[in-house]
């Protein structure tokens, strides 16, 4: 099993990176029902203002190749879209479990 965890920093006002941030969880949370070998999602949304990054996301897959089918799929594309305009940077690691 892989557990690929993402991060991300957005930019614009805190109340925009919060509107953002929570429509990105929904559309993501929606994927496993969409994306067969997608096991599960689970997404959470910074809420310490101490710290620089907005979501994280860790995303279970069965292996290395489900992460590229997963991530491809025009679903997981469209969610990731919602972040596009706003995203200041990334940060990703996939990981056995």
């Amino acid at each position: 099993m892989v557990k690929h965890t993402v991060m991300f920093k957005l930019h614009g006002s805190e109340e925009l990176r919060r509107k953002i941030a929570e429509d990105f969880k929904s559309a993501l949370l929606a994927l496993p029902e969409k994306i067969e070998c997608l096991e599960s999602m689970e997404v959470g949304i910074n809420v310490n203002p101490a710290e620089d990054w907005d979501v994280v996301l860790t995303a279970t897959v069965p292996t290395m190749k489900d992460v590229a089918v997963y991530a491809k799929h025009p679903a997981h594309v469209a969610a990731a879209a919602i972040l596009g305009p706003y995203k200041e940077a990334r940060a990703c690691v996939d990981y056995l479990c």
